[in-house]
């Protein structure tokens, strides 16, 4: 038998040809739909929702604390253990595990929306509160079955190009977000919640059409402490049955690997001010060119891990971030603002980042055992974004410390590490911590 580095080392035998060909599988077509109804309430409440308010007049502080209605997406980690195994009657019956959850959080998504549209910031603010704990929540919720279905939809080496078209749907809904405040500006905002609501409803409407994965049949918990440990207790002792000693290795790297762009993120537009750049060319950058770039970046690490594998195109996409964050510390440098430089910079990091984000979704989900997909899967999401939303926090105060250039240099070390880990996990770690699952490997033999 070929040693085990031999064999990482040699590239995927897909062709470039087989490895586009793979997004034109339905299942692909239709994570854009799946992508497009995450990113809609996400939009909708930490965007939209602060316009609306600050626009009736509500008092910032009021303002500032709906932020925290989007630790939902956080939190959520608590209850997806209820999305893997609890059945909601009727509908699991009819649509499977995970269809029957996205369409209870699509409807949930719609009614948190539509009673948004029926209150008034101003005046019954606790209803506009409600309706936000009700997006959010749904939203949240869609979210983790979306994420175990993706998982369990597709084997490893289609986990980057499942990435790749989620991105970009969730980037068309990040567009579709922005068309509110042309809706809202010639009528109102509570006609523009009740427009997104109903096309909420329609784009849910593919969980009829796509197919309900095959899951492994668990026996019922015959007690309460039974019920606890497979639903609580399982899905984290798998982590360390698979991985062992390498668990806190692995989570260290995804608690880090996009902790440099996360970072560098909130400080990008008052850079962009502060050289001297008009709001005109900011927002051409940051609501053309940075979202089409992303989704380009998608697409194309979705290709790279096809062609050259999950692990190598890890590694290069943390390389890209060091490299991108650093570009910033260049644009700061620049004394006179020109619109070239802005457009280089700003290029080059959303693809950056559309290629580490996609690959790094892929390997998440390569972590994850079908099982418990769902549980997994959220415990690992939220890991690196409490983590790099913690240091976000403090990202003004540095700016401010040691000023720009210095910041973004920093931020660019940050991402150091988690290119020395991938190194270490694609060369000494065991299968599962390069994400490699049992199952994908039985296919491949069988194939």
């Amino acid at each position: 038998m070929a040693d085990s580095h031999t064999l990482l080392a040699a590239p995927p035998n897909r062709s470039w040809l087989k490895a586009l060909r793979t997004y034109m599988q339905p299942k692909m077509l239709a994570m854009v739909s799946l992508g497009f109804a995450s990113g809609l309430p996400y939009m909708l409440i930490y965007s939209e929702l602060a316009f609306w308010m600050k626009d009736e007049g509500v008092d910032l502080s009021v303002i500032g604390f709906f932020a925290w209605i989007g630790l939902a997406y956080t939190l959520k980690v608590f209850w997806a253990p209820l999305v893997d195994r609890l059945k909601i009657p009727i509908l699991t019956n009819r649509l499977g595990q995970r269809r029957s959850w996205m369409l209870f959080a699509i409807l949930g998504t719609v009614i948190g929306m539509l009673v948004i549209a029926s209150s008034n910031p101003q005046e019954s603010v606790k209803l506009t509160a409600l309706g936000a704990v009700i997006l959010a929540t749904s939203g949240a919720t869609f979210d983790i079955a979306v994420d175990a279905w993706r998982i369990e939809a597709a084997p490893n080496d289609e986990q980057a190009n499942m990435a790749a078209t989620y991105v970009l749907g969730y980037r068309l809904a990040i567009i579709a977000a922005g068309l509110s405040y042309i809706v809202a500006e010639y009528t109102n905002w509570n006609f523009a919640y009740m427009f997104m609501a109903g096309v909420m409803s329609v784009n849910g409407l593919i969980v009829f059409f796509i197919k309900e994965p095959s899951r492994e049949i668990r026996q019922k918990a015959s007690s309460f402490l039974e019920a606890l440990k497979q639903n609580v207790a399982l899905p984290y002792l798998s982590f360390l049955g698979r991985l062992g000693i390498w668990t806190p290795v692995v989570f260290l790297f995804v608690a880090t690997y996009l902790i440099g762009d996360k970072t560098m993120g909130p400080m990008a537009k008052p850079l962009y001010q502060h050289i001297g750049y008009s709001a005109g060319q900011i927002g051409v950058v940051s609501s053309f060119l940075g979202p089409w770039a992303t989704i380009a970046g998608g697409f194309i690490g979705g290709v790279f891990a096809i062609r050259f594998g999950l692990m190598r195109s890890l590694i290069f996409g943390s390389i890209l971030m060091v490299i991108t964050n650093a570009a910033f510390a260049w644009l700061a440098l620049i004394e006179t603002p020109k619109t070239a430089y802005l457009f280089v910079t700003v290029g080059a990091d959303n693809i950056a980042a559309g290629f580490a984000a996609t690959i790094f979704i892929a390997y998440l989900s390569s972590l994850c055992e079908l099982r418990f997909a769902a549980t997994q899967y959220a415990f690992l999401s939220a890991l690196f974004n409490l983590v790099g939303k913690t240091l976000s926090g403090f990202t003004g105060i540095i700016a401010a410390k040691i000023g720009f250039v210095s910041f973004f240099i920093f931020t660019a070390c940050l991402g150091i590490p988690a290119v020395v880990l991938a190194l270490i996990i694609m060369f000494y770690g065991p299968e599962a911590a390069r994400g490699i699952r049992e199952s994908d490997e039985n296919e491949n033999k069988a194939a």
